[in-house]
């Protein structure tokens, strides 16, 4: 796996995506502190609404951000959406109302919707094999899981000697330090064949996504991913502390079990890729995700949850990370970025929907109901995906053109059907092809 960081280009890249993930892991639970100094026995509901904030900017942005990405050059873009990013870190620590957290955060979150879609296109173009790419994928995975646990380790050693106030500095050096990488190596930047209006620039990526069967099954993959993480995310902690009666320390194990089984995954997927195809291994993922939430009333003690979370975290790696490979299968390189801006914005609007209800259903109706209802909902979203991702997707397929003249450059390979000039290549969703053609 770690034979693609012999290429420089990608290393740097790798480099700053780390850095720039420990630093806003330090600003995450800096946030946390702050929220509870400056709101006290209300910090929850100051938390909670940050979170909403983030994901209405994350579905909000990344459209519009990928507009501006196929005008701007990627490695120009990248460094300004850091830097802007920087900038918002330094100002936290000098915080001293809650709607002061509600605007940086917008601000911060806009960035980051911008920048992730942007770094992940960008990715194949410095990666183009397939072999490569698919290790590049499950580097990145393990990059968020390790995150998710290093950060909160280093943040407690850090405030054993410092406030924390200063852990946001920690964050603006990450950012800092992610944009002095991404200045240090050349990104291929695509250029579009013909100019486009914001109207068709801001919902082009959305428009294609939605009209690529397989990504329309992505998009069931990612609410039936969305089902089950809520319920760890949001409820761990109640079930941890509240349910069992244990301590911070166990919940952050328990998240690390979850984190585990994620990890592993991506350790293995590179080799299991290489044997089976993308769809069986993110339909099993989403099935390991739904069997596992449905088990969830049956965790009735803090050692059954941890093998629970284990798995769950298993089909979380296995149904999210190859998402990018089927991005990538579906765009032309200067379509990507707003491809990736729509997967983006799309699942999180999953999340949007799932997260109010593993916490609010969770308090309103207690959680064994929410376990099955999330599960229902999460089975739905699996069957979906079945039925929306065909099981034969070639990525050749044969189809008609009348809209195009005899003689046309395009048609080089064609011969005259019934239907129109009909040949076969590898096909995506773009300007010459609005559609998907029709299964024969």
């Amino acid at each position: 796996m770690l034979q693609v960081l012999a290429n420089r280009t990608y290393r740097h890249l790798f480099l700053a995506q780390v850095i720039a993930l420990i630093g806003t892991g330090l600003a995450t639970v800096a946030l946390g502190l702050l929220a509870y100094d400056l709101a006290g026995a209300d910090a929850g509901a100051v938390l909670g609404t940050a979170l909403a904030i983030k994901m209405i900017a994350y579905v909000g942005v990344a459209p519009v951000a990928a507009a501006f990405a196929e005008r701007l050059p990627r490695r120009t873009m990248l460094v300004s959406l850091d830097l802007i990013r920087a900038g918002v870190a330094v100002f936290l620590p000098f915080v001293t109302e809650v709607w002061q957290i509600y605007l940086l955060i917008f601000i911060l979150q806009s960035a980051s919707a911008g920048f992730t879609p942007t770094f992940q296109a960008s990715i194949p173009d410095v990666l183009p094999e397939e072999k490569d790419y698919t290790r590049a994928l499950s580097l990145s995975r393990l990059a968020y899981d390790l995150e998710s646990v290093v950060s909160p380790i280093l943040a407690a050693a850090l405030l054993s000697v410092i406030s924390f106030h200063s852990l946001f500095a920690g964050t603006v050096i990450g950012f800092l330090a992610s944009a002095a990488l991404v200045v240090s190596v050349v990104l291929p930047s695509p250029k579009p064949s013909e100019p486009r209006g914001i109207y068709e620039r801001t919902t082009r990526g959305i428009r294609n996504y939605l009209a690529t069967p397989r990504l329309r099954g992505l998009l069931a993959l990612n609410l039936a991913v969305a089902a089950a993480s809520a319920m760890v995310i949001v409820n761990t902690v109640v079930l941890v502390q509240a349910k069992f009666g244990l301590s911070q320390s166990d919940t952050a194990f328990a998240l690390a079990a979850f984190g585990g089984g994620s990890m592993i995954a991506a350790l293995v997927l590179p080799r299991l890729l290489d044997s089976i195809p993308d769809r069986v291994a993110m339909l099993s993922g989403a099935g390991l995700l739904v069997a596992g939430v449905f088990a969830g009333p049956f965790a009735i003690s803090y050692q059954l949850l941890l093998p629970l979370w284990f798995v769950l975290g298993l089909g979380y790696s296995l149904a999210q990370t190859p998402s990018g490979r089927l991005i990538k299968r579906s765009a032309d390189p200067v379509d990507r970025p707003a491809l990736f801006a729509a997967q983006f914005a799309l699942s999180h609007a999953c999340w949007l929907i799932t997260y109010p209800i593993a916490g609010l259903v969770g308090a309103a109706m207690g959680l064994p109901f929410t376990f099955i209802l999330l599960g229902v909902i999460g089975a739905a979203a699996l069957f979906a995906a079945m039925w929306l991702w065909p099981r034969h997707d070639p990525d050749v397929l044969s189809h008609a053109h009348d809209d195009l003249s005899d003689g046309h450059s395009h048609l080089e390979d064609a011969v005259w059907t019934e239907a129109g000039f009909e040949h076969a290549h590898g096909y995506v969703v773009n300007d010459r092809h609005p559609k998907w053609p029709k299964a024969s």
